[in-house]
């Protein structure tokens, strides 16, 4: 299932969970007439996309009479979480997926990846969310595929789902692992067992998929066919194989997922190799002090262009050598990378600095909507720290490849033959 469309200017999303809240209030209060919401400026009485926005305001009001819809996290793109209020309600968002929302529950969770590519270089094809997600979270479309499929007892029996990836299945009413029965046949072949009442185990092949995408000898083996197409991902014959695969994919899972710590990485103890990485840092040393605007990102990250698209920006960066820990594989060179003048994130290094993921470069991206120009302040310290800590999470994933790239290895050389 693709990921959801907005074209209402980014007014159903918001880096402030309280600032959407109450627009969205606004939005909804039928006291305030459309007149007067129009005068507010507040981005959904703009005609985008075809929309009717008078009527759609509408409709959401006798549809949502108990307050605003759903207040969710919304991944917009790799690494890059935003608040976004949901509706059903067709219009208000431009294409609202509702197949893809009836997924979103607690405990569940969506591999990503795309058909064909336009981006180069495009870096890693994949991703892994736990919930709703934009169409363009990755270069040029992406597609998510929910790791278990809920269906509620109301559906019809005769009617089929449709929801499988590979092949059809009967239509059920229970919690189901999102797999073909030929992908079922070879976890059942391999003894893995209880795969639609342990989500572990229902996961176990999205997470090995993950595994392999994130190495990049099968990124560089296989990179015409990636580019071209949905990517194929060889299994192995072997249980023991699989299941060491699967965990290192929930490694590279537990990485992506920001709105969890990750110990000796984010949280707690750091470990010695990523402690150096991203410090916030001012120039000449010393405290930084916000409310001088010594955290402001004024660098040139990015600035609007036509129709309120943002534009990435010039930035501003000092590179440097790094010392003897250039032979760890995160590159020869580092970056600081500054937010004004004053401030900045030091030893950034260049394979961190470079990371993309779908067509994206994942800091400079994050960056270029953070100029304070487009949010309209300076960042807080939280958001300052975050950068720090998503440095560390790209650094721990290029750390991890030399694992990802002998899993690969251990794979290919001995695979289950998928049937004709």
């Amino acid at each position: 299932m693709n990921g959801l469309m907005e074209k209402r200017g980014g007014a159903l999303m918001d880096i402030d969970r309280r600032a959407l809240e109450e627009r969205m209030n606004v939005y909804l209060n039928i006291s305030i007439g459309w007149e007067e919401y129009k005068t507010m400026g507040l981005g959904l009485e703009c005609e985008r996309a075809g929309i009717s926005p008078r009527e759609v305001r509408t409709r959401a009001q006798a549809e949502q009479e108990d307050g605003p819809a759903c207040i969710v996290r919304y991944g917009l793109r790799p690494f890059d979480s935003v608040w976004a209020c949901y509706f059903p309600t067709p219009g208000v968002w431009n294409r609202s997926r509702p197949a893809y929302w009836a997924q979103c529950w607690e405990g569940n969770s969506f591999f990503m990846t795309r058909f064909r590519s336009t981006a180069s270089p495009e870096g890693c094809p994949f991703y892994h969310v736990n919930g709703l997600s934009d169409d363009h979270f990755i270069v040029p479309d992406n597609a998510c595929i929910p790791i278990r499929l809920r269906h509620g007892c109301e559906t019809p029996r005769d009617v089929r789902n449709g929801q499988c990836v590979f092949e059809e299945l009967e239509p059920y009413c229970v919690t189901k692992a999102n797999l073909s029965e030929t992908a079922r046949s070879y976890a059942t072949e391999l003894g893995a067992k209880d795969l639609d009442l342990d989500a572990q185990k229902a996961g176990l092949i999205w997470m090995h998929a993950l595994a392999i995408g994130y190495s990049p000898v099968y990124l560089s083996e296989n990179a015409d066919g990636i580019r071209q197409d949905w990517p194929r991902v060889p299994l192995p014959d072997s249980k023991g194989v699989l299941e060491a695969s699967d965990q290192l994919g929930r490694r590279i899972a537990a990485l992506l997922d920001v709105e969890h710590p990750v110990k000796g990485v984010t949280a707690g103890r750091i470990r010695p190799e990523l402690k150096g990485i991203g410090v916030v840092s001012r120039v000449g040393g010393g405290a930084l002090d916000p409310d001088k605007g010594e955290l402001d990102l004024t660098a040139d990250w990015g600035h609007a262009g036509q129709g309120g698209v943002c534009m990435p920006g010039k930035g501003k960066w000092a590179v440097r050598n790094r010392n003897d820990e250039a032979n760890d594989g995160l590159g020869a060179q580092t970056y600081d990378v500054y937010l004004n003048d004053t401030a900045f994130w030091a030893n950034i290094p260049e394979r961190v600095w470079d990371y993309t993921i779908g067509g994206y470069q994942v800091i400079k991206k994050w960056l270029s909507y953070r100029e304070k120009a487009l949010l309209g302040r300076g960042l807080r310290i939280e958001e300052v720290e975050y950068v720090t800590g998503m440095a560390r999470r790209i650094a721990a994933l290029v750390l991890l490849e030399p694992d990802l790239d002998a899993n690969y290895e251990r794979v290919k050389s001995k695979t289950w033959p998928w049937p004709k």
